[in-house]
């Protein structure tokens, strides 16, 4: 019995520490580090939620840009941070699983060295091309990659982004082939497809609506799981008969991950209360996004599903970035 009331009071000793941190946490400033630039799409949709983070913790949360490495630098600065709930990753599909998936130097594992909170949003991919290509379904596109293999060219925003990683997965689910074109910015890529250099390519929505609203570029399928409401004519690349053909493009927030489970638990309920919110909802829309109400244990699979799929298809591929 003693020995027993010895451990019961040293595992008491460990738990109310962090009890405690949870119930007082935060009394300082918190900081979210984007691993990207200012004033692109990641930074300022971070930006709109570390508001409302701010008014529901009372305390201020700053953003923090730390590009480079593709969003190599900013996720490891959190991954080896100090695990006390004051500096989070505003991560996205990059960091949480095409660079763990590609990298052999990548320095952090999103599962074991993140601890994710919360995922903000889904959004998805476009696959266009020139309306004056032949082709005008992802059936015709296949039919005529099948009878010209590696003869179309795809563009890609560099090796082992998102990128090209779909295009890897068309391959793969198509059963089809064709050369892949690298370039430094998705800007790049874009303008390549418009200019005709390339034949078609799979962007994120954000990149690419006015272009096709403007009908400078055909959206011959989505990468979603349904239809999305701004192209209810497009189908998705699984019902045009590409199978279990699915590229989730998404944002979400991690801390280091040995941070307290009480303090994960807090932020992921002040994050996903914020998304209800009719002022993020619209943010979120313009993004062609819709907010996603997840608990960290379920982004937490959410991820590591994602991390399992890029692997195999950079595996199958063969990339490989240093």
């Amino acid at each position: 019995m003693k020995r027993r009331s010895l451990i019961l009071t040293a595992i008491a000793a460990l738990v109310m520490p962090a009890a405690a941190q949870a119930q007082s946490y935060p009394t300082r400033v918190i900081k979210l580090i984007v691993p990207a630039g200012p004033a692109g799409p990641t930074d300022l949709l971070a930006r709109l939620l570390a508001d409302r983070m701010s008014a529901a913790l009372g305390q201020a949360v700053i953003v923090e840009n730390r590009g480079g490495g593709g969003g190599v630098i900013g996720a490891r600065a959190v991954a080896t941070a100090e695990p006390d709930g004051y500096t989070l990753l505003f991560g996205n599909t990059a960091t949480f699983a095409n660079i763990p998936a590609v990298s052999r130097n990548a320095g952090y594992d999103p599962l074991k060295n993140l601890a994710p909170i919360a995922k903000v949003m889904d959004s998805y991919q476009v696959l266009v091309m020139r309306p004056d290509f032949p082709a005008k379904t992802i059936g015709e596109l296949v039919a005529h990659a099948k009878a010209n293999p590696g003869k179309l060219n795809f563009g890609a925003a560099g090796l082992g982004n998102l990128t090209n990683l779909s295009g890897e997965l068309l391959k793969l689910k198509a059963g089809i082939d064709f050369a892949t074109i690298q370039y430094k910015s998705g800007g790049e890529f874009v303008q390549a497809v418009l200019s005709g250099e390339v034949h078609f390519a799979i962007d994120n929505v954000t990149s690419l609506r006015a272009l096709i609203d403007d009908g400078k570029l055909r959206a011959l399928a989505v990468t979603s799981a349904a239809r999305q409401p701004d192209f209810p004519n497009v189908p998705t690349m699984i019902e045009a008969g590409v199978p279990d053909y699915l590229v989730t493009s998404f944002f979400g927030v991690a801390a280091p991950g040995d941070t307290p489970a009480p303090v994960v638990a807090r932020l992921s309920e002040v994050i996903n209360a914020s998304l209800t919110s009719d002022a993020m909802r619209a943010s979120l829309k313009k993004l062609g996004a819709a907010p996603t109400i997840e608990t960290p244990e379920q982004f937490s699979a959410f991820i590591a599903g994602e991390l399992r799929k890029w692997t195999m298809i950079a595996d199958t591929a063969g990339i490989k970035v240093d």
